[in-house]
């Protein structure tokens, strides 16, 4: 079962990075570069392999939901920041 997630962890990854990927194929829409796509990658990828590790360790259904929030909240909090830099830091590029 375990590895069952992990290979859906990494599935989903991938089906998630296909999109901009496909867009940038097809319309001129979406310009990432190589780099863009490791970032994303590290980014998903860490963050669905933390929330497995949450799932493991904790038993209390309450904490497991709490720890998955605040692990979604930074994961959307560093891609909006790195996509528009709504903080302005130098990790932006701004």
């Amino acid at each position: 079962m375990k590895n069952k997630r992990l290979k859906g962890i990494v599935l989903a990854v991938v089906l998630l990075l296909l999109i901009p990927f496909t867009a940038m194929q097809f319309t001129n829409e979406v310009n990432w570069t190589a780099f863009d796509f490791v970032v994303a990658g590290i980014l998903l990828l860490g963050t669905g392999l933390l929330v497995e590790l949450v799932m493991r360790k904790l038993t209390n259904k309450n904490y497991q939901i709490a720890a998955i929030a605040v692990l979604l909240a930074v994961l959307f909090l560093v891609w909006a920041e790195l996509a528009v830099g709504i903080f302005g830091s130098p990790f932006a590029g701004s």
